[in-house]
């Protein structure tokens, strides 16, 4: 496999392991790190890169998603987490289903539209946006396959503003699926492809 293509897989990859992280923890301690939260959020409002890596900038605020790559598919298990995989396996599941639903991706791209004009007069982390956020992935990707049920706190999960957040990671990690299928991505590289996939992921992460 290519070097640049196994990059990029890896840098998709990463994201959407951050994200899936992020909606795991979130949803335990109702906190986030403001720029892990924005390096995927973003990537939604990049609708027209001039390549792959400048989805995800600054590319060093995916780290966690890089260590959680590791941890996920390393051979010896350790530190893997049941919730997390499910969340990963439940983003590519939906990611094939949005793909091939023309009509969804259509709606999709109108209502990022929308967020994007809303950012002329609101920030990344308004209230109003992350609820725009969340009503997309609620109204659009949700309906398309078997819900992702996140697990938490309950104290937590009550809480409107924390299943926004959830529910926009989410959406975000569907987006880093499309990528990630887009730049070469296949199920198939989870079993066959890990050991390698790991190598890369450490080697980029070394490179922050």
């Amino acid at each position: 496999m290519a070097t640049d293509n196994l990059n990029h897989q890896v840098m998709a990859f990463a994201a959407i392991a951050q994200c899936a992280q992020l909606a795991h923890d979130i949803a335990r301690t109702g906190l986030i790190d403001s720029a892990k939260w924005e390096v995927c959020v973003n990537s939604l409002v990049c609708t027209d890169p001039d390549s792959a890596m400048d989805i995800y900038t600054p590319k060093h605020e995916l780290a966690l998603g890089f260590k959680t790559l590791i941890v996920q598919l390393s051979d010896s298990g350790e530190g893997r987490s049941v919730e997390i995989t499910k969340y990963i396996a439940g983003m590519i599941s939906l990611e094939r289903k949005l793909t091939k639903s023309g009509n969804s991706m259509s709606m999709m791209g109108q209502r990022l539209d929308q967020v994007k004009r809303q950012l002329h007069h609101f920030t990344i982390n308004d209230d109003a946006v992350i609820a725009n956020f969340a009503s997309i992935y609620s109204d659009i990707i949700s309906p398309l396959g078997a819900k992702i049920q996140v697990s938490g706190s309950p104290n937590q999960l009550q809480q409107q503003a924390v299943q926004q957040k959830i529910r926009t990671l989410l959406l975000a990690g569907v987006r880093a699926a499309v990528l990630w299928r887009q730049v070469g991505g296949k199920r198939r590289h989870l079993f066959f492809n890990r050991k390698d996939m790991v190598k890369n992921a450490k080697l980029q992460l070394n490179q922050f």
